[in-house]
């Protein structure tokens, strides 16, 4: 197979319409001759409604009783054909536009013809009998005209067609690269917005761990995982006293096992708060104390019941804690943890890196929501322009088939 011959797209109008010429060129010279010859029939039926016209209008005249009904009818259907004829304007040019229009037109009119004749021929006979035999044939002659011309429009015309459809593609074409043009043009400003606001978050972490590095915050953050650590050993030491704790506050709701205020108060912090309760107790946990001895003393009671397997080992630790002070050296470790934690909480410094680490946080948490929606944007613009890419191929591969069905030649259509 030849090399394809290469069009640029900015040329292929000029192109084509060159390669079409002997193509189109003879079709509408025979238009052109059809055209006229039906014009021939058109100005027939004109010569004979206008004859009719004549003839009515001195039959009109001479005022007899007996014809001037009729007459009058004969007058003002034939001008009214004339008129309907008139309104049809003949294309300034030949094109399948045009014809199409013009034939569309004329079928209306001769519709309209054919409605008025038969209306008003039967009233007017017997009266101007070769009058209204020479419309009838001049319009039969019209009608038959039109007809073998409006066969040839939308059979001959076809190339025509065709190559105006190839012209309206690569206008299609234009459009469609000149869009492609604007998504990469927005795409590339969203790439390099992406770009600013990904280094914008890497600074704003760094300056974040800049913070975090600082001595001060280091050991708040050591003094944090202490605590941590604090309250998971203390929740191991008063595991089996929460649910004795749940059903304590429950029973001291009841008149029968009031507590004292700041008892309830501390028993509800052991509930919300353990770390904080133990912390903040006075040394030697004796609010803790008191608790424990009026659980103890409502389970000997039988007013606080618990599973066997629970009530032993609840008691083993309300043992430990109140005769044998074994929660002592954990409450020490607590309140230090606490204190430490106070001091540097309270400090002006601490203040300060912990406002700028907030106002970091905010700043970052707005980046990363304007990096998705940019990542967004940009994905959306990458479908877009994907989508394109395919309608533009195929349209261009639709338009060198047809191209290469009228000419005969294998073109190739550079885009850009």
């Amino acid at each position: 197979m030849s090399e394809p011959l290469e069009v640029r797209l900015e040329n292929f109008r000029e192109w084509l319409e060159q390669e079409t010429v002997p193509i189109l060129e003879p079709i509408k010279a025979e238009a052109k001759n059809r055209l006229e010859s039906f014009n021939d029939r058109l100005q027939d039926l004109k010569a004979a409604c206008e004859k009719l016209s004549e003839d009515a209008e001195k039959e009109m005249q001479k005022g007899s009783r007996k014809t001037y009904r009729r007459s009058r009818v004969a007058w003002k259907v034939a001008s009214k054909i004339l008129d309907t004829i008139d309104e049809v304007p003949f294309p300034d040019e030949i094109s399948l536009h045009s014809l199409q229009s013009f034939c569309e037109n004329l079928e209306n009119a001769f519709a309209a013809i054919g409605q008025e004749r038969a209306r008003w021929f039967p009233r007017i006979s017997p009266f101007f009998i070769i009058d209204r035999r020479r419309v009838d044939v001049a319009l039969q002659r019209a009608m038959d005209s039109f007809r073998e011309f409006s066969s040839f429009s939308s059979t001959e015309l076809g190339d025509a067609e065709t190559v105006q459809d190839a012209l309206s593609t690569s206008d299609r074409l234009h459009d469609l690269l000149d869009d492609l043009k604007r998504l990469r043009a927005r795409k590339n400003r969203v790439e390099s917005r992406k770009r600013t606001i990904e280094k914008a978050i890497a600074d704003r972490r760094n300056k974040q761990e800049q913070i975090r590095s600082r001595s001060a915050i280091v050991e708040l953050g050591q003094v944090d995982e202490e605590i941590k650590a604090l309250q998971r050993e203390l929740s191991r030491s008063m595991h089996y006293l929460e649910k004795p704790f749940l059903k304590l506050q429950r029973l001291a709701q009841s008149p029968g096992f009031p507590l004292p205020l700041n008892e309830a108060k501390r028993l509800n912090q052991y509930l919300t708060d353990p770390f904080m309760a133990f912390a903040t107790e006075k040394e030697s946990y004796p609010l803790l104390k008191e608790i424990l001895r009026k659980l103890e003393e409502a389970i000997d009671q039988g007013k606080l019941k618990l599973k066997t397997s629970r009530l032993r080992k609840a008691k083993e630790q309300i043992d430990e804690a109140l005769r044998n002070d074994a929660l002592i050296p954990l409450q020490q470790r607590c309140k230090e943890a606490y204190s430490r934690k106070q001091s540097l909480s309270t400090s002006n410094t601490i203040s300060t890196f912990q406002s700028r680490l907030e106002k970091g946080r905010r700043s970052l948490e707005h980046l990363e929501k304007k990096r998705k929606l940019n990542d967004l944007t940009y994905t959306n613009l990458s479908e877009k322009i994907e989508g394109l890419l395919e309608e533009i191929e195929s349209q261009r591969s639709g338009l060198e088939k047809t191209v290469e069905e009228l000419t005969r030649k294998n073109v190739r259509l550079v885009l850009q």
